[in-house]
């Protein structure tokens, strides 16, 4: 096991970190750390955020990616002090990195699992929605309240449109009322609902299902299935089939159809 805080360009905090960063057991755990502020997503917390994701794009050590947060709240969204304060240079700034760190899970190669307790609104439900599955506590809510402060979620509208029905969607988004878990659960924002004590248990299970997959069949796997979501039928077939002909002819895609044929346990290369 070994831990990080992530500091843009090594800057020096007294404070603590705005994230923490750790792996153990092939498990990679990103922490937003500001419960004060209800981790909310500032340009600070996102640059952190950023630097963590890419640090376990690299790190052989990490097979699964979990994003938790310190606090009762999982995350409020962006820091509305900052953007109220901000140019609109600065303001485009601002939503341009939350896009990085959208596209950042979206395009790592490996799993990314929210862990969500409390509170996720607006940016921070459309983190929920853009990792690949989360796990919530019972007492979780997800919410898109732009609206009710004259600021529609359209960023959050994003990932959020792309994870649940539309119906579902638009009456979060025009009405801002939350979800409890379980209606998140329902229309597939979450995938597990967890007692309140055991979140931290139930999303590390799930990981550890996870990391116990060959990570070259998972990164072509899910590669490839966010290719395919953004092309028509023929072209996501043609794709797929070129991405199953790969997978069969790696190492462990061979080993993986002998163990079976065989009967045996496979011993995965990656």
């Amino acid at each position: 096991m070994y831990n990080h805080s992530i500091h843009p360009n090594q800057r020096l905090r007294v404070s603590e970190p705005l994230t923490l960063y750790e792996v153990q057991d092939g498990i990679a755990t990103l922490t937003l750390n500001s419960p004060a502020r209800r981790n909310a997503l500032s340009s600070e917390m996102l640059e952190e955020m950023l630097a963590a994701i890419r640090l376990s794009e690299d790190d052989p050590a990490a097979r699964v990616l979990i994003i938790a947060a310190a606090g009762p709240v999982f995350s409020s969204g962006h820091d509305l002090r900052e953007l109220s304060q901000g140019s609109r240079e600065s303001q485009t700034l601002v939503f341009a990195l939350c896009t990085k760190v959208m596209e950042a899970i979206r395009l790592l190669r490996k799993p990314v699992i929210a862990s969500v307790q409390g509170l996720a609104t607006a940016a921070g439900c459309q983190l929920v929605a853009t990792c690949d599955l989360a796990v919530a506590s019972e007492d979780a809510e997800f919410a898109t309240p732009g609206v009710d402060i004259g600021v529609f979620c359209t960023t959050p509208s994003v990932a959020l449109g792309r994870a649940v029905p539309t119906k579902v969607a638009m009456q979060m988004l025009l009405t801002g009322e939350p979800i409890s878990a379980q209606d998140a659960l329902k229309a597939g924002l979450v995938n597990r609902v967890a007692p309140s004590a055991e979140l931290g248990r139930a999303t590390r299970d799930l990981a550890r299902k996870l990391a116990s997959a060959p990570a070259s069949a998972v990164a072509m796997g899910k590669t490839a299935f966010y290719a395919q979501a953004a092309l028509d039928r023929p072209q996501a077939y043609s794709l797929a089939q070129r991405v199953m002909v790969e997978n069969l002819q790696h190492p462990d895609g061979r080993e993986g159809v002998s163990a079976f044929l065989e009967k045996r346990p496979p011993r995965w290369i990656s």
